[in-house]
């Protein structure tokens, strides 16, 4: 390894302090490194102008595109970006929970070839948020053991690293420019490619939750991107199989027809103070489905 370039991608997140965490903790490694900001056109100029001061410290940049251009661009730019052999991604709304974050992922890639990936933590427990209940049900699944049993399924561009020769190789797709799944089909481009992505206990920590009208939005758009790239993503994402099921059994018109009476109730009662996450899959089920009978 000559080097460790630390990539954050970035739209309308403050990530100054994410930055002074992680900087303090490869002050004291025996490796070079760099850590680069990418900010992909956020329309917030305090936050930009909060993000510039990183330039400050020595090792770190804040680079500013000049319009939103989507996930896997940005992620790409930077990777094309930067100066060492070994990249890692982090998001920008995680933050650094363990004092051997950066040194446990030195010591994993070591002589490999694999895509590493850390996964993440929730920090916060909010009953009231619905992005927080939803990951509060899903957090039994975020551990190394579970997430190693399906590694290019259970895959996120959140927190991983890998050689920079392998993501130049293989780049994320930017096909995908609408928010959703481009590190579900990351995963299976790298299954494609014959690289293992290997899981490891290394999370960041996640507790910056976005109200529950603007993740009822989010949730809609990732569901539309899933829609366009169905086909690509059969086998990778268990919506689908679900719908596929559904499909078989002749059942997927009924669940349309729910979504078209009741779709509007469920969708104020999930931006309430009290989201049921029940209803979060039904609503999320039925809104696929009205995608799917209006094409």
């Amino acid at each position: 390894m000559n080097g460790l370039s630390i990539l954050i991608p970035t739209f309308n997140d403050e990530c100054f302090e994410l930055v002074g965490q992680l900087r303090q903790q490869a002050l004291k490694l025996n490796v070079p490194f760099e850590i680069l900001i990418g900010d992909d056109g956020s329309s917030d100029r305090n936050v930009v102008e909060s993000n510039l001061r990183i330039n400050q410290f020595e090792h770190c940049s804040c680079v500013l595109r000049p319009e939103n251009s989507g996930r896997a661009v940005i992620r790409n730019v930077l990777g094309r970006m930067a100066r060492y052999d070994t990249l890692l991604f982090i998001d920008s709304d995680m933050s650094v929970i363990r004092q051997d974050y950066l040194s446990r992922y030195i010591n994993s890639l070591n002589n490999s070839n694999d895509v590493v990936y850390g996964g993440y933590e929730l920090t916060v427990h909010l009953q009231d948020n619905l992005r927080s209940r939803y990951e509060d049900s899903c957090a039994d699944n975020h551990t190394a053991e579970k997430r190693a049993l399906h590694p290019y399924l259970d895959f996120h561009t959140s927190n991983f690293a890998c050689p920079a020769s392998v993501f130049h190789q293989h780049p994320l797709d930017e096909r995908f420019r609408s928010y959703g799944y481009e590190d579900v089909f990351y995963g299976r481009q790298l299954k494609d490619a014959g690289i293992a992505i290997r899981h490891i206990d290394n999370p960041l920590g996640f507790g910056r939750f976005e109200s529950n009208a603007d993740y009822l939005r989010k949730t809609e758009e990732g569901l539309r991107t899933l829609w366009r790239f169905r086909e690509n993503l059969q086998g990778y994402s268990r919506l689908l199989d679900r719908v596929k099921s559904l499909r078989q059994l002749h059942l997927l018109p009924l669940v349309h027809l729910w979504h078209r009476c009741l779709g509007g109730a469920e969708r104020r009662q999930l931006m309430g103070n009290r989201p049921r996450l029940f209803l979060f899959n039904l609503y999320r089920l039925g809104y696929f489905a009205s995608l799917d009978a209006g094409h």
